[in-house]
């Protein structure tokens, strides 16, 4: 009798010990890391873009894995497209890199993708879900959706967005980015 008494007394410590981990820490964060804080955090602040929208970016394109390129060419953790990465170096006069630096070094990678989501911001003033759109299908594309009146740019309406991959890929970074702003602001732990 003493010892299973004494066994309900651990188990009830230990599941006691649990909730408290469960409510008062930031153990969630376990599930949605963000690797390449200071790269993020960097370049975020340099071109002025929520650092927890390039960190979604990322989850949704590479799940934070370097050297990645895509059956369609898109290159590195943010999956930036040749000639995209091209155009951005040239326009935003970075230094010039290789199409590998691109693919392989994720500090790169994040400055070109990070630069080119301040000019989609500046495109769509500021509507985060266009710029996601735009950020996969292309500003064009999501240009004309909204001229035309196919889609007026919110969350709401994102299934009348004509690209499925593009539909399913808004819903992706979108949840992933209320995963983090919730899990590290929720706890004050910022992108630290």
């Amino acid at each position: 009798m003493k010892l299973l008494r004494k066994k309900r007394t651990l188990l009830l410590l230990f599941l006691t010990f649990v909730l408290v981990l469960f409510f008062n820490s930031n153990w969630m964060s376990l599930f949605y890391p963000i690797h390449y804080k200071e790269e993020i955090q960097k370049y975020a602040q340099k071109y002025n873009v929520d650092p927890f929208l390039v960190a979604s970016i990322i989850r949704v394109e590479s799940n934070y894995k370097t050297s990645k390129e895509s059956k369609k060419g898109a290159l590195g953790i943010m999956q930036v497209m040749p000639d995209t990465a091209r155009w951005v170096v040239k326009k935003a006069k970075f230094h010039e890199v290789s199409l590998e630096q691109i693919k392989d070094e994720p500090d790169t990678n994040i400055q070109i993708g990070a630069w080119y989501l301040a000019l989609l911001q500046e495109q769509f003033g500021n509507n985060k879900v266009a710029v996601i759109a735009a950020y996969n299908a292309g500003p064009g594309n999501v240009n004309n959706w909204l001229k035309k009146g196919i889609w007026d740019g919110t969350l709401e309406s994102v299934q009348n967005i004509p690209i499925g991959e593009t539909r399913h890929y808004v819903q992706r970074v979108i949840y992933y980015y209320n995963q983090y702003t919730d899990i590290y602001e929720k706890f004050g732990a910022g992108m630290k």
